[in-house]
């Protein structure tokens, strides 16, 4: 079959149209002129791999990494910088157009990343124990690609990785491990340690610390912390921390997010480690931070002791259990400001409604989905607020993820 991809997709797949049936292709390039071979049809829709590359793309270019194609870890390095770019805006306002069914979206901005490559700070790698491989999963498939040089490290990510593998070659990594999550600070590195249902040690999150050369991972009790500061703050995290992989960015995302908000009363939900939480405490005279994750909230609360910050409570609970116990709490009648920051599976229902009764002035929405951003915005926008500002952010060259920033005015 033959065809011409005119767009990409959110997910990340190349859009043709042929024969009255709808193509998705992976790897592709708008404009490639491609002959494909379908995996998988149902009724008019097919999902098809490029067999040969006809005439290419002016955006197609060369993949740097010998792993592309069989690694599920990147999926744009067959298009240029700017082509990725392009095809991020136009993700976000597909799915703000498809499912927030805005009809007039505004004009935004992509802030394009610093550095295409080496800009990852925090990576996990699978371990196949059995074929003596570690690197990442192929694409659509729990087989591990071995992978011995990854593009898109940061230099010191990249050194833990070749002292893990050199662990490998030599028989020395403990049995039963399955994965290694990794993150590196301003000056060292942490790496936990992810075991298997069957070994004894097994602990509900990685247990080992590890600064440089790994150590033994039966040897180690506590998981290294690391520090990492951002626009002036500090903040101490580990391994099994949520933490932005791409911190070059993120002063101004944190810029973007806040802006010039000022007043009394903000509530951050999805509060993680604090990277949001401290420069809200220097705005905001009272501040109250929820984090579900036991070990977040435990960070957020130290990183806000160690900047001396008092004016904040966090609360470790599930965001929308807390918000129905609060939705009648007089410290919140009448909030300035509202962040949230969920995964990427978005804001349950309860917790976007739980927002529209607080009613604050002003909402800011951190997204790393821009459909489930969409799905979010169409309540909120429904439930009487309107938009003010959009900003993309390439947090992850050669993916097809980004990061979104919406800012939106009360009723």
């Amino acid at each position: 079959m033959e065809v011409t991809i005119e767009r990409i997709l959110p997910g990340g797949l190349g859009l043709a149209h042929v024969d009255g049936k709808t193509v998705m292709v992976t790897l592709a390039a708008p404009g490639d002129r491609l002959r494909v071979r379908v995996e998988r049809e149902k009724a008019n829709l097919c999902f098809a791999s490029i067999a040969e590359i006809i005439e290419p793309s002016p955006d197609r270019v060369e993949p740097p990494c010998p792993y592309f194609g069989r690694c599920g870890g990147c999926n744009f390095q067959q298009m240029n910088y700017q082509a990725q770019l392009a095809a991020k805006v136009e993700i976000v306002r597909d799915c703000l157009h498809r499912i927030t069914r805005i009809e007039d979206i505004p004009e935004f901005a992509i802030i394009p990343a610093p550095n295409e490559w080496h800009y990852r700070a925090r990576a996990q790698w699978q371990y196949d124990a059995d074929r003596k491989r570690l690197g990442y999963f192929e694409s659509g498939s729990r087989r591990v690609c071995d992978v011995a040089e990854c593009a898109v490290l940061v230099p010191e990510l990249q050194r833990v990785l070749e002292s893990l593998r050199d662990e490998m070659a030599q028989d020395s990594i403990a049995g039963g491990a399955q994965y290694f999550r990794a993150i590196t600070g301003d000056e060292d590195a942490s790496v936990a340690t992810g075991f298997s249902r069957a070994t004894p040690r097994l602990k509900a999150r990685g247990q080992t610390a590890r600064v440089g050369r790994p150590a033994d991972p039966a040897s180690q009790d506590q998981m290294k912390e690391i520090s990492r500061t951002i626009a002036g703050e500090t903040y101490r995290a580990n391994a099994e921390s949520f933490f932005q992989t791409n911190v070059e960015l993120l002063p101004k995302l944190i810029e973007l997010a806040i802006g010039a908000e000022r007043g009394e009363t903000a509530l951050e939900l999805y509060s993680g480690i604090g990277l949001f939480t401290l420069p809200l405490a220097r705005r905001f005279r009272l501040v109250t931070a929820v984090e579900y994750d036991a070990d977040a909230a435990d960070f957020g609360k130290k990183n806000l002791r160690n900047a001396g910050l008092t004016n904040v409570t966090v609360e470790r609970a599930d965001v929308g259990n807390w918000l129905a116990w609060n939705q009648l709490n007089p410290k919140l009648a009448s909030l300035d400001f509202i962040l949230l920051d969920p995964p990427r599976t978005g804001a349950e229902s309860r917790v976007i409604d739980g927002i529209l009764r607080l009613k604050p002035k002003r909402i800011c929405y951190v997204s790393c989905d821009p459909a489930t951003l969409a799905r979010d915005l169409r309540k909120l926008i429904a439930g009487g607020y309107s938009l003010d500002s959009i900003v993309a952010f390439d947090m992850f060259p050669q993916t097809h993820h980004v990061e979104t920033i919406v800012n939106l005015i009360g009723p």
